[in-house]
């Protein structure tokens, strides 16, 4: 357990209910110290010789290496964690430098992985447009080799131990890992102080012993796997059979369930923000509008610059955001920058958004200045190279093509053109012809004259904000009067109010569908409360009306869902969607199921109480921390808000009752029918029965994607 606790308390529950419970004898069947006995199974056989292996799909080719090893509980992982980091860290590993960074495919990483019985190493890569897969192969087995000879900069094991404490001291700032951290030690028989003493274990290891432990490691024994793209002939196709609803039986409660909810328990007080005192607002001595909040916690930083416009204003700076990192400067190779921020521990971020660029910093506070005089020197002095911008347009227009044949992607892109049109924040991309004939130069331009615009200063870490305001001012070059944000076209979701239904290809046995309402609504916070007891009861998880009838009553769905959104943004409309993944000759009973809850939604009082107590208590129990608390205020304030909204949902929610969130569906959702998408195979579709509810309009995956 991991949270907002007061561990005497936890304790004495527990020991109050389990004390007396008495460890298992298992020791005739293998167990141990009272233990339950785990399955034994043979030792495999030991890998002595390349394994290859081929799997086809529509997707995009790739490749992986994996090696075994031994299980999770070995010490033998701390040093494969070393050899993950020395391999692939993001930024200064010897396939991030020598593969990713001179673009010698179109990615390549690894990855360890322990497991109870045995471990794997992976090693995984793209091929570039053109590039063999056996190239690929070749490349990530020259960089083992690099390993194995001790080939790579002394300083980057100590750099990779840096990094683990950083990743580690982040990951202590969240409940989860704490409790996946606990669990893990408990899964795979690793001993609890083994656990916890990693890092002390970690830098303790040598660069001689990596490189001897790498030699014996990555021997001729290891396993291939080619991914190719193509149809899979092995596929069998199953009839569909009939199936035979089970009545669902939302109306019953179990006793166990009843002495759940009639049991008295310590009501958990909500907590909400309050921005004026969680957060401090003023100026830098240049006049830039900060946003500070201190951590007092550990020496943990996170620095962000934001800008409010952002790919709708101009699309050329998400390509300037990429270019930029393959670059150098007047002093420094693209390779050193790199290597300088991961001695550092520190890690910075371009993020273009549909209206908002953020230049972000974060690591250990100590190095922030160095950190931040390294991000400035490069957005500043990148120095142009026209063979890695050539090489960089190379991959983009191959990554285009690879994301064309991912189901998931291409249904994205469809919904964002079903919604948005054809200006959207997905299509809205550099043409090809645009990319080849970019000036590299003025790309760079974009991002060295960005701090010329009005933007604000986002802190979270251990600086005062005296110390706060001396380094950016000293390191963050700001022109004398900062410029007025451009102004482009904003992307506006569509109105959606006649049925209607857009179709586009994709060759497989199950279909993803979603259905858009938007009659343009403009929101009310009265209405709030309502919208998200709406969404728990109706379309959320495993107790909502949309699960239960679609997938567990009816079989339909790999998953379903149905929400009503309110909008993120002040002046954008409310809206709702269906969304399901269903096999192709499901399709129309899908809808029709659909069409039946959305116009007469199931009303059961035992479901409504469970979803409004759970909404109750998701806010009651939920902590907004740390940077969080600066994101929450930036959100409320893009939907016109300087409050914490939870505060008027969760004392709205009290008095909500079964006949309101009906009511509101009724009203807003019922009998209303929109813009269909789906993605699917037609040859495989009852196009007849589909023409019947809409017309159909056929869009081509050129059109969606824009190109």
């Amino acid at each position: 357990m991991a949270g907002d606790f007061d561990p005497d308390k936890v304790m004495a529950i527990i020991k109050q209910y389990f004390c007396e419970w008495k460890a298992s004898n298992d020791s005739s069947e293998g167990g141990e110290n009272g233990l339950v006995a785990q399955p034994t199974f043979p030792e495999l056989e030991p890998l002595t010789a390349p394994v290859d292996t081929t799997v086809i799909g529509l997707e995009a080719e790739n490749i992986w290496l994996g090696w075994r090893a031994e299980k999770a509980s070995s010490l033998q992982n701390d040093t494969l964690q070393l050899i993950d980091a020395i391999l692939s860290n993001g930024k200064a590993g010897l396939l991030d430098l020598d593969l990713n960074q001179q673009m010698k495919v179109m990615g390549a990483e690894s990855e360890t992985e322990g497991m109870m019985d045995y471990g794997l190493f992976l090693v995984a890569g793209m091929p570039k447009e053109g590039q063999l897969l056996d190239e690929v192969k070749d490349l990530i087995l020259g960089e083992i080799e690099k390993l194995k000879k001790g080939d790579f900069d002394d300083d980057l094991l100590v750099s990779a131990l840096n990094n683990a404490k950083l990743n580690e001291l982040r990951s202590l700032d969240h409940n989860r890992a704490r409790v996946t951290e606990m669990m893990e030690s408990f899964i795979t028989g690793t001993p609890w102080e083994q656990q916890v003493g990693r890092m002390d274990r970690l830098a303790k290891i040598t660069k001689q012993e990596v490189v001897d432990f790498a030699n014996r490691f990555f021997g001729q024994g290891y396993v291939t796997v080619y991914k190719r793209q193509g149809v899979d002939t092995t596929q069998k196709k199953i009839d569909k059979p009939a199936i035979t609803p089970i009545p669902t039986n939302r109306d019953q409660v179990s006793q166990f369930v009843k002495d759940i909810q009639q049991a008295e328990v310590e009501p958990i007080e909500p907590l909400f923000l309050d921005f004026q005192k969680d957060l401090s607002f003023y100026n830098t001595e240049k006049g830039l509008p900060v946003i500070y909040k201190q951590n007092t916690e550990n020496d943990l930083f996170t620095l962000q610059f934001r800008y409010e416009f952002g790919q709708e204003d101009d699309n050329r700076y998400d390509v300037a955001a990429s270019y930029i990192d393959y670059l150098g400067t007047d002093s420094l190779t693209a390779a050193q920058v790199k290597q300088q921020f991961y001695k550092l521990a520190c890690n910075y971020a371009i993020s273009v958004n549909a209206d908002a660029i953020t230049i972000g910093l974060s690591g250990l506070s100590e190095n922030m200045p160095a950190a931040l005089s390294l991000l400035e020197d490069l957005l500043r002095n990148a120095k142009a190279d026209q063979t890695a911008y050539e090489q960089l347009v190379g991959l983009i227009l191959k990554n285009r093509q690879d994301v064309k044949t991912d189901q998931r992607t291409c249904y994205t892109m469809l919904c964002q053109y079903a919604q948005y049109g054809e200006h959207n924040v997905y299509r809205d991309n550099m043409t090809e012809q645009q990319l080849l004939e970019a000036n590299p130069e003025e790309l760079l331009g974009l991002l060295k004259n960005i701090s010329g615009f009005e933007h604000q200063v986002l802190y979270y870490g251990p600086l005062s904000q005296k110390d706060l305001d001396k380094c950016v001012t000293e390191l963050h070059p700001t022109t004398e009067a900062l410029l007025p944000v451009p102004e482009g076209k904003p992307y506006e979701l569509q109105t959606a109010t006649e049925p209607e239904i857009l179709i586009a290809p994709y060759d497989a046995k199950n279909i993803y569908m979603r259905m858009y309402y938007n009659e343009g609504r403009q929101t009310n916070l009265d209405e709030h409360a309502i919208i998200e007891l709406f969404n728990e009861y109706f379309g959320g998880g495993m107790n909502g009306i949309v699960f239960q009838e679609l997938r567990e009553a009816r079989g339909l769905a790999y998953n379903a869902a149905a929400y009503y959104l309110t909008p993120s943004k002040k002046g954008e409309p409310e809206n709702f969607f269906t969304h399901i993944i269903t096999q192709n000759d499901k399709m129309m009973d899908c809808i029709a199921q659909f069409r039946e809850i959305i116009d007469n939604v199931p009303q059961s009082e035992a479901a409504f109480k469970i979803a409004q107590d759970a909404m109750i208590k998701k806010i009651a129990s939920q902590r907004t921390t740390k940077f969080g608390v600066i994101m929450a205020y930036i959100s409320a304030k893009r939907q016109g808000y300087d409050f914490d909204v939870n505060k008027k949902i969760y004392e709205d929610l009290q008095g909500l009752t079964l006949e309101d969130i009906a009511r509101f569906e009724q009203e807003h959702m019922a009998g209303k029918t929109g813009r269909f998408s789906i993605l699917g195979d037609e040859k495989e579709l009852d196009m007849k029965a589909l023409g019947q509810i809409a017309p159909i309009r056929r869009v081509s995956l050129e059109e969606v994607f824009g190109y």
